[in-house]
């Protein structure tokens, strides 16, 4: 069996140490993050101890954080479908993950605890998973090799390795290749992950391309929105431009190319939903509309069809909020931050506007090929943006089009978490 190296434990054994110290240097999030994996293996001991079903099935998911947990929590619809007797459980890393983790449909969902012999085998001696399945790529070496020791399938669903990705490179490829070598089953979002799965260790007869659950995840939280759902009855209006998970270099181009068009087209709507909507931020906001002598923006709670700017000052709307525009603005692609996720608007029939930094984006250049999205140059975002604005204001007949291209590039994507549940069922039935 493929076991981690020294240097892997040595590493490992010194983060955990060092953590507790430099945790408040980093911030309060990766204190929360600290706090929670030192906890999460007699959570998960107690749990186990009082709820495993004796000779049921039980299968352990994990996802590191918000992305890769909503690709996980489709799979993890479709499973419960196919086997409902089965019990599931969830882990995740990162604090981001919490909220998401509280409403999996799972028997129990929690931090995952720090990747140490003394940690995971613990877990896997009360928890006795038939299935260890990784979402995209955060596969922990010392769960995975030690979870395939025990006699459990390790499994990857929605399997994505970026070409650049620092783990196909010296020396971290060898640190994480034992992880990889243990990996029973691969289902890959394309060819391309694929082949570098193969590169960092799974054995090529094992990975098969399934596609990506995030497509079904999106698409089925999009139909879940009522045809009278609050929000959109009551911001819905022509004109009106959403603009999701945004930072201030995104604001930078979008307000003053509010600004340019409104000169043109006063009926031009914003809705703007910065991706950390702290005090700071919302503030920051205020002030660059004042100097640009944008109309006042107007926050959710108070928001209505009728106002030309809404600031949203809360986490948790956005793939509802699309829903009440008619063209969108994906952030994250200006600065260096990456870009987020445009397969929310694409779902609702919008055209997508993104910054010149999206070729880390599978997703964006599906949009791109498909001429759905706009992408921005890198010099003059702002001119550029207020024109891609202007030309969807005046042609209704363009913007249509792009957003039903938008949303058919969602649709094709459509079976990933069946074919991925499938995965994981044969597996774990296998055994």
């Amino acid at each position: 069996m493929p076991a981690t190296s020294l240097l892997y434990r040595g590493a490992t054994h010194a983060a955990r140490r060092l953590l507790p110290a430099i945790g408040p240097l980093l911030g309060p999030k990766a204190v929360r993050g600290h706090t929670g994996r030192a906890a999460a293996r007699d959570g998960w001991l107690a749990w186990a101890g009082q709820n495993r079903l004796p000779g049921g099935r039980l299968v352990w998911f994990h996802a590191s954080s918000v992305g890769e947990g909503l690709q996980a929590e489709a799979v993890i619809l479709a499973l419960r479908r196919r086997q409902p007797e089965w019990q599931v459980i969830y882990t995740h890393f990162s604090p981001s993950a919490e909220a998401l983790a509280a409403r999996i449909p799972v028997d129990r969902a929690g931090y995952l605890p720090y990747d140490l012999a003394g940690e995971v085998v613990p877990l896997l001696d009360g928890l006795r998973p038939d299935a260890l399945v990784f979402s995209k790529l955060d596969l922990w070496p010392e769960l995975a090799t030690r979870a395939r020791a025990a006699g459990a399938a390790v499994l990857l669903v929605a399997g994505t390795v970026r070409a650049g990705s620092g783990r196909l490179r010296w020396p971290a490829r060898a640190v994480v290749a034992p992880g990889y070598r243990a990996v029973s089953r691969a289902g890959a979002v394309a060819e391309e992950d694929a082949g570098r799965l193969v590169r960092l260790g799974v054995p090529e007869d094992r990975v098969s391309v399934l596609g990506d659950p995030r497509f079904d995840s999106v698409a089925a939280k999009v139909a879940a929105v009522p045809l009278d759902d609050e929000l959109l009855t009551r911001l819905r209006a022509p004109a009106t431009l959403v603009a999701g998970s945004t930072w201030p270099p995104d604001e930078r181009v979008l307000l003053p190319a509010f600004a340019a068009i409104r000169l043109e087209r006063p009926d031009a709507r914003l809705i703007l939903v910065p991706h950390e909507p702290t005090p700071s931020h919302l503030a920051a906001v205020n002030q660059r509309a004042a100097s640009l002598r944008l109309p006042p923006p107007v926050r959710l709670a108070d928001a209505a069809a009728r106002d030309p700017f809404v600031l949203v000052d809360r986490v948790g709307v956005l793939a509802r909020l699309y829903g009440a525009g008619t063209m969108a603005y994906v952030g994250g692609g200006i600065g260096g931050i990456g870009l987020h996720s445009v397969l929310e608007p694409a779902a609702w029939g919008l055209p997508v506007a993104i910054g010149s930094e999206w070729a880390f984006s599978r997703d964006a250049g599906l949009l791109l090929t498909a001429e759905a999205a706009e992408p921005l140059p890198p010099r003059g975002a702002d001119v550029a943006m207020a024109a891609v604005w202007l030309r969807w204001l005046g042609d209704d007949a363009r913007r249509t089009a792009q957003g039903t291209r938008a949303r058919d590039v969602v649709a094709a994507g459509l079976g990933a978490a069946e074919r991925s549940a499938g995965l994981v069922e044969a597996a774990v039935l296998e055994r």
